[in-house]
């Protein structure tokens, strides 16, 4: 029993925080523009990609003879992984700003929702174009740590898991501290609570929301990179993860960032929970709860405002 719980506990936390940092990302955008990315599931599979090229690269770089659909486990160690995740989320930043700039920005200020279209269209785009480039075939990505099971009172444990919970709470953490910290953090709340008001105060506030779309894509990036040595590097990837992590925030409060990290930990445990009772009842068991927390707290377990605002 022990063993079983220890092995739910670890598995939940590690897929709860990939939740959590995806879910972290749609609530920069809602709080700082009342748009969101719809093309964010599109955005972690890419980083997922780019992070594989950039991998294959170094290994070809450092003398070996590799295959991009079967990289060594060796293809990942030492800085190799820690620079391709930093690429993978600089590329991805920037693809955000290009998103905002031409998907969102154009209908600011608005009446309708037509950004949704259009952030839905623009991640088509870039799902096309990667499959132009890296083709549909799903690529095995090796873990810095390798995929020798780690054994903790029974339970198996792979060091990616570790890693991915490690990292994720590393970023929520430094996120945190720098939006509460910070120059650019408390300007960015700012624009958050009133952006007419913090234009006033000398705010650039396209400048802010320039940085939160550059932001949550950075943070899809990322994550696509930390799930891809588990569930394989693929361009239809990341819809699921965005879909889970989007349904974390929206329990948890999408207006809340700490609100999004709780809810996307609570729906990656309870992920891990019902798939160790039922595989085949784990979609139904989540998307039930969701509906039945949305009926009784519609803005969510920690949320202030709702999505009919936006």
């Amino acid at each position: 029993m022990m063993t079983t719980l220890i092995q739910v506990l670890v598995s939940g936390l590690a897929i709860g925080g990939v939740y959590a940092l995806i879910a972290m990302s749609f609530s920069i955008t809602f709080t700082t523009t009342k748009t969101l990315n719809f093309a964010q599931g599109e955005f972690v599979a890419v980083g997922a990609f780019l992070g594989v090229t950039v991998l294959y690269l170094l290994a070809r770089a450092g003398g070996g003879e590799v295959g991009f659909a079967s990289l060594p486990p060796w293809a990942s160690a030492g800085l190799n992984y820690p620079v391709a995740a930093l690429v993978a989320g600089l590329v991805l930043g920037a693809l955000g700003l290009l998103l905002f700039a031409v998907a969102v920005r154009p209908f600011a200020g608005k009446a309708g929702m037509n950004w949704v279209m259009s952030t839905i269209g623009f991640g088509i785009i870039v799902q096309s174009l990667g499959l132009a480039v890296w083709g549909p075939a799903p690529v095995n990505v090796p873990s810095p740590f390798g995929d020798d099971v780690i054994r903790i009172a029974g339970a198996g444990i792979r060091p990616q898991e570790i890693l991915i919970l490690v990292v994720a709470i590393l970023l929520m953490l430094g996120l945190d501290r720098a939006m509460r910290g910070t120059r650019i953090g408390k300007a960015m709340r700012a624009v958050a609570a009133n952006p007419q008001a913090a234009a006033l105060m000398g705010i650039n506030v396209a400048a802010m929301m320039l940085g939160a779309y550059a932001l949550s894509s950075l943070l899809a990036g990322i994550g696509g990179l930390l799930v891809a040595p588990i569930a394989s590097a693929s361009l239809f990837l990341g819809m699921g993860i965005a879909l889970k992590a989007f349904s974390g925030a929206i329990v948890g409060g999408l207006d809340n960032p700490r609100g999004c990290i709780a809810g996307g930990f609570a729906l990656g445990l309870l992920e891990s929970g019902v798939a160790l009772w039922s595989a085949e009842w784990r979609e139904i068991v989540i998307f039930l709860l969701i509906i039945v927390v949305l009926a009784v707290r519609p803005n969510g377990l920690f949320g202030a405002q709702s999505l009919d605002k936006v």
